[in-house]
């Protein structure tokens, strides 16, 4: 079962952290994100297939592509900048992960604005304004 080897190589990367990060300050951090790349590098095999699923059930209910793509997108953009804001607070730099969390934030807005317009005008069609 791939759980136990993401957990063995979570286990060892921890343990190889926590001997070197008062001696090798720099070659500990490395090793935090060499593992969070092998996750990374792991997990894409099955979001893929989830992507596809998605996509799927998004044509069978007759789902706009663009909808799904965008929400997908989002999907994204916010476990991406959730990976790199930890990565960032691992090294302690808090003020960057903020930073990195704002932007994130940001361009899931701009992603989310077509949506919102589609939303209101569907809004405006069912309720009309006079």
């Amino acid at each position: 079962m791939e759980i136990f080897e993401v957990i063995s190589v979570g286990i060892i990367a921890s343990v190889l952290f926590l001997l070197l990060k008062d001696k090798q300050p720099s070659i500990a951090f490395l090793i935090i994100v060499l593992t969070v790349l092998y996750f990374f590098v792991f997990v894409i095999q099955y979001v893929q297939e989830i992507l596809h699923l998605i996509t799927y059930l998004g044509e069978e209910a007759n789902i706009n592509e663009i909808y799904i793509k965008t929400i997908l997108q989002i999907i994204g953009i916010s476990y991406i900048t959730e990976i790199g804001a930890n990565i960032v607070k691992d090294a302690g730099l808090e003020s960057v992960a903020v930073k990195i969390e704002m932007i994130g934030k940001v361009f899931i807005l701009i992603l989310a604005i077509p949506i919102f317009k589609s939303l209101i005008e569907t809004i405006i069609n069912i309720f009309p304004i006079t």
